[in-house]
């Protein structure tokens, strides 16, 4: 089902970024992932040149200033906040977990994966008593963290390597190679409660949890997002695939289709979520009314991730080089940056019934 049946997939309010601002990041290669604390305006961006850089950012007025880091020895592909934003944890290319406590500046790293991890998340577990990371790595398996304790106390064969994952409440989501979906059930980690196929055809780029852990969205690389419940009774009210991130066809009727890197669902009103791709666009849209709010001219070069603060207020995306285009397109005029896009009221406000 295409969200706009029969229309052009231009969208029919366009946004101006004329007030988004360049934040001051130094990164030296593309950024892969940017991640809020929950508790403050902290911004952590994941960097391919091995660093972690983290800015408290002013909500005021845009401005950043670097608070804390991470430097590594190999490419960061993630990163993401503990729940009470008093850590920070990354994965990278080096195979291990990398935590960084916020207050005293103390690092710490786990005990290995077998290949480099792909996707970090801080996940709350009932009756854990302690916080909670999972690992997902390119040798195929996910590890639960009790950060009490060196090794994992839990791990899953995915059977595949691990190319996205996600959680809220109690919804753990992890897609794989070969178009593959596993959901686990937070309150019984050491089960994979479900694995389905993806809802779309080809590689998954990224999945984002619903705020209430009741299903999740999917993007991959054919200009495409899927929407799914977790639970089978609600799949015919919740379930579609939409079409987004494509050029309208040339005179030959021939349309640019490009990936969808990242989908994030706006934390406050969580019907709204976002896509943003390699053609360098990002797009509010309602997934119950099956429309798109609104849409948002190109930023220059490929938005490689984003995320929203906790309020919702505030929207940071990632520019740089994804690759899309093969090694030509990595020309000096492709610029890394770090962008801060204030959410208009309009911006984030479900279309009424």
């Amino acid at each position: 089902m295409s969200f706009i049946r029969n229309k052009p997939l231009s969208s029919p309010i366009q946004g101006s970024l004329s007030m988004d601002v360049t934040l001051p990041a130094d990164a030296e290669d593309t950024i892969s992932s940017v991640s809020w604390s929950p508790v403050a305006n902290h911004l952590a961006a994941a960097s391919w040149d091995g660093k972690v850089r983290v800015y408290d950012v002013n909500a005021n007025d845009g401005t950043a200033r670097g608070v804390a880091g991470l430097v590594g020895v190999a490419p960061v592909l993630d990163c993401d906040w503990a729940k009470d934003g008093s850590m920070l944890v990354a994965g990278d290319v080096s195979k291990k977990p990398h935590l960084l406590h916020l207050a005293t500046g103390q690092e710490a790293a786990l005990d290995p994966h077998s290949a480099p991890i792909r996707s970090v998340r801080f996940v709350e577990v009932p009756g854990a008593g302690a916080p909670v990371l999972v690992t997902g790595s390119w040798d195929r398996s996910i590890r639960f963290y009790d950060l009490r304790q060196q090794r994992p106390f839990a791990a899953h064969d995915c059977k595949e390597r691990v190319y996205a994952m996600d959680a809220k409440a109690r919804l753990l989501v992890v897609a794989t190679a070969g178009c593959r979906i596993h959901l686990i059930d937070l309150q019984n980690p050491t089960v994979i409660a479900k694995t389905q196929d993806s809802p779309l055809k080809h590689q998954t780029k990224a999945v984002a949890a619903f705020p209430d852990g009741k299903g999740w969205a999917t993007a991959s690389i054919e200009g495409r997002c899927g929407i799914s419940a977790v639970d089978d009774a609600e799949a015919s009210r919740t379930n579609f695939t939409f079409r987004c991130h494509r050029e309208q066809p040339d005179s030959r009727q021939i349309s640019k289709v490009w990936s969808v890197n990242d989908v994030r669902f706006h934390p406050v009103n969580q019907s709204v979520f976002t896509t943003a791709g390699s053609d360098g666009t990002f797009h509010f849209w309602d997934r119950v009314a099956h429309s798109r709010l609104k849409g948002y001219p190109s930023a220059g070069s490929a938005i490689t991730s984003t995320a929203f603060n906790a309020d919702g207020k505030l929207f940071a995306y990632a520019v740089g080089y994804d690759w899309s285009m093969g090694a030509v397109g990595n020309t000096p005029q492709v610029q890394t940056k770090l962008m801060l896009h204030p959410v208009l009221a309009e911006d984030a406000m479900p279309k009424k019934k």
